[in-house]
C-alpha cells in the first residue's frame, strides 16, 4: 500500500469512529443492529466491498438493509460476483474490521489483508460496487457512509442503484456480471416474460378456471409492496390485489411474512370483509415440494421418446436441499416421491452451496428463504435439446417441457431468494396443475414440533455433525437424547448451540403437540445438566 493510499484510508476513517461497546459479527444476514451505531460499519464494509470487487475483477453488491427488523433497525451485506451471499472465507475480515478499535488498527488489517490476497491496491485497476437501499429513515445517511468507505480506495467507483429490494440488487449484480443488462426495467421485464411464457404454456383442459382469480399480497409496509406495484403494471395473467403496501402504516409492524409465520395470525388490514375466507399458513417446505414436483414432471416428460421409450442419453441430477429445521413430513413426501433428499447446517450459504452441486439444486427453509440453481452445463444443454425439439417436434410434450424449464431458470432468481419471482412461479405451477392453495397445502401435514432455548456457560461445548442431527460432544449427551426420543412414535430431535448467544437450541417433533412438547422438555433437561447455566 503506497503512502497516499495509506493517507486517504486514515483521513476517511477517522471520520467513521466505531461506537463504544459495540462488537458485531458478520452472519447469513450480513451485519444488522439498531441503525444509529452502525455508521461506522457501514463505511468499512463500503471498503471491504472495494476490495472484493478488486480481488475478483467483478462487480460486487452493498445492501443497506435490515429486512424482517423493526424499522429503526438496518443493516448491511455484501453480494459477491455470482450475486450470492460474501464468501465466508472472507466473514472473519469482515469482523475484524468492524471490530477494529481505531485507525491504526483498521490500517494495519487492510494492509496484512491486501498483501495475504495478494490485491493490487495501486488505483491500476477499476472496482465497480452497485449499492442498493431499502425504505428505512436511516438508508441514506447509511448509504453515504458506504460511498466515503469505497471511495477511500483508489480507483473503486460506486454506483447507486437506488431504492431496491435486496434479490433485485443480488440480480443486477449477478446480471452485470454475465454482461447482461441489469437495470429494474430489464429485472421486472425477465419476470414478466418468463411468468407469461409458462401461463402460456398450461395443458389444454387445466382446472384453471375452478381457482380464484385474485392474488391478494401483504406487502409489509416496505419495499415488497412497492415494486409488486410497479410489476402489477406490466404482468398480465394475474390479478393482483396489494395490501399494506407502503403508502400507509410501518414497516415490519404486524405485517411480513416474518410476523405472520411466528404469531400464527393475519397481518394488518385483513379484516371483517375477509371473514370466511380459509386461512392456509404454506411455508418454504411447501414451496420447496411444489417446486420439486413440477420440475421432476418436466424432466420425465423431457426424457420420453416415441412410444415412452425412456432417453437414456442425458439424465440431468436433481436435489433437495434442507437442513434439520425441516419438517420432517416433508422429508418423507419428498423422498417417497422418488427425490433425492440432502441436509446441511443451518443458513442458507450452506443450503446454497450444496445446491449448486446439482445440475437443478432446490433449497427452502422453513421460513421461505430460498431458490433453485440450474447449472450452466445443464442450461446449455436444455437450449439444444429445445432448438432439436422445435426442428423434430415441434408442440411436443418434450418441446413444451423443455421450453418450461427455461422459463422457470429465468424466473426464478438465481442468485437469491426472491419473494417476487417466488410468488409468480407458485402461481403459474397452480395454474399448470389446476390446484387450489389447498389442495397444495394438502399434500401432506407437518408433524408438531416444538423449539425451546437453554442458556449454558459455554455454548462452543456443543459440537455437532452430520448437518447439526448428532452431537458427538460433550460425550454421552447424544445417547440420552436418543433415549428420550425413541419414547415417542415418529419422535425426532437434535440439539444445536446458537451462532450469537449461549444459549442450546432444542427441536422436538412427534405424533402429537403434547409428545412434542414433552421431548423438547426432556432434552431442554438433559442440555441443563450437561452443561449447566439454568434453563
Amino acid at each position: 500500500m503506497n503512502d497516499k493510499q495509506r493517507s486517504i484510508l486514515l483521513q476517511s476513517s477517522s471520520r467513521f469512529p466505531p461506537p463504544p461497546g459495540v462488537k458485531l459479527s458478520y452472519g447469513t444476514a450480513g451485519f444488522r443492529a439498531d441503525a444509529s451505531v452502525l455508521q461506522s460499519t457501514v463505511f468499512r464494509l463500503g471498503i471491504l466491498a472495494a476490495l472484493r470487487s478488486l480481488k475478483t475483477q467483478s462487480v460486487i453488491g452493498l445492501m443497506i438493509t435490515a429486512s424482517h427488523n423493526k424499522i429503526s433497525d438496518n443493516g448491511v451485506k455484501i453480494a459477491d460476483p455470482s450475486g450470492g451471499m460474501l464468501s465466508q472465507d472472507w466473514e472473519p475480515f469482515a469482523d475484524a474490521l468492524a471490530d477494529a478499535p481505531d485507525s491504526q488498527h483498521l490500517l494495519q488489517l487492510v494492509d496484512d489483508f491486501v498483501k495475504k490476497e495478494n490485491i493490487p491496491l495501486e488505483g491500476a485497476q477499476s472496482a465497480e460496487i452497485s449499492l442498493g437501499r431499502d425504505t428505512r429513515p436511516s438508508g441514506e445517511s447509511l448509504l453515504e457512509s458506504a460511498k466515503q468507505g469505497i471511495n477511500s480506495i483508489a480507483g473503486a467507483v460506486a454506483v447507486d442503484m437506488g431504492i431496491l429490494t435486496t434479490p433485485q440488487l443480488h440480480w443486477m449484480v449477478r446480471a452485470r456480471n454475465k454482461s447482461m443488462k441489469a437495470t429494474e426495467l430489464d429485472y421486472f421485464e425477465q419476470l414478466s416474460n418468463s411468468f407469461r411464457c409458462l401461463i402460456d404454456l398450461i395443458p389444454q383442459g387445466s382446472a384453471v378456471n375452478k381457482m380464484n382469480d385474485k392474488l391478494i399480497v401483504d406487502g409489509a409496509n416496505g419495499m415488497g409492496g412497492e415494486k409488486l406495484e410497479l410489476l402489477k403494471k406490466i404482468l398480465n395473467g394475474l390479478d393482483i390485489e396489494i395490501r399494506n403496501s407502503g403508502k400507509q402504516g410501518v414497516l415490519n409492524e404486524g405485517v411480513g411474512a416474518d410476523y405472520v409465520q411466528k404469531e400464527k395470525v393475519v397481518p394488518c388490514k385483513f379484516g371483517p370483509a375477509d371473514v370466511g375466507i380459509r386461512i392456509d399458513l404454506v411455508d418454504g417446505d411447501k414451496i420447496l415440494s411444489l417446486f420439486a414436483l413440477f420440475i421432476e414432471e418436466q424432466l420425465n416428460t423431457l426424457n420420453k421418446r416415441d412410444g415412452d421409450t425412456e432417453n437414456k442419453c442425458y439424465r440431468p441430477t436433481l436435489g433437495v436441499v434442507q437442513t434439520a429445521y425441516a419438517n420432517g413430513a416433508s422429508t418423507d413426501y419428498l423422498k417417497h416421491s422418488g427425490l433425492e433428499v440432502v441436509f446441511t447446517k443451518t443458513g442458507v450459504k450452506y443450503l446454497h452451496q450444496k445446491a449448486a452441486e446439482y445440475d437443478i439444486g432446490i433449497y427452502f427453509e422453513a421460513n421461505g428463504h430460498g431458490t433453485i440453481l440450474f447449472s450452466e452445463g445443464f442450461l446449455h444443454w436444455l437450449d439444444g435439446r429445445r432448438s432439436e425439439l422445435a426442428l423434430t417436434s415441434k408442440g411436443s410434450g418434450q418441446q413444451k417441457a423443455a421450453l418450461r424449464l427455461l422459463a422457470v431458470s429465468k424466473l426464478i432468481n438465481q442468485a437469491v431468494g426472491d419473494a417476487l419471482s417466488g410468488l409468480l412461479l407458485v402461481e403459474a405451477i397452480l395454474q399448470h396443475m389446476g390446484w387450489s392453495i389447498h389442495r397444495w397445502n394438502d399434500l401432506y401435514h407437518d408433524l408438531p414440533s416444538r423449539q425451546l432455548k437453554v442458556k449454558v456457560v459455554d455454548r462452543t461445548a456443543i459440537v455437532t455433525e452430520n448437518a447439526e442431527t448428532v452431537v458427538v460432544s460433550p460425550l454421552g449427551i447424544q445417547e440420552a437424547i436418543n433415549a428420550e426420543t425413541a419414547k415417542y412414535p415418529r419422535g425426532r430431535c437434535f440439539i444445536r448451540p446458537s451462532g450469537t448467544e449461549d444459549v442450546v437450541r432444542v427441536y422436538a417433533e412427534a405424533t402429537t403437540e403434547e409428545a412434542a412438547v414433552n421431548l423438547a422438555n426432556a432434552v431442554a433437561q438433559l442440555v441443563d445438566q450437561f452443561l449447566g447455566g439454568g434453563t
